[in-house]
């Protein structure tokens, strides 16, 4: 990509949103701000993304600490 998102290949920009995870609907968002020239609503819905994710990724740390500490007690109880 461009080193200036904002003038960089549309379809670019597309493709990594959707490499990003982010929806139709966000990534017409995004596209939108892009056209109108709007960088900090840009940068504040892709930071909402990222948080999005983020999140999740916390939600999956804490569903492996679980499953460890299930595995550790059932281990420990042989």
């Amino acid at each position: 990509m461009n080193e200036n998102i904002l003038n960089a290949p549309m379809e670019d920009v597309v493709q990594n949103m959707r490499d990003a995870g982010c929806s139709p609907e966000t990534i017409h968002s995004c596209i939108s701000s892009i056209k109108r020239g709007r960088k900090e609503e840009l940068l504040k819905k892709l930071y909402t993304q990222r948080n999005c994710l983020l999140d999740k990724v916390h939600e999956g740390e804490r569903q492996i600490d679980c499953l460890d500490y299930l595995v550790y007690t059932i281990a420990r109880e042989q």
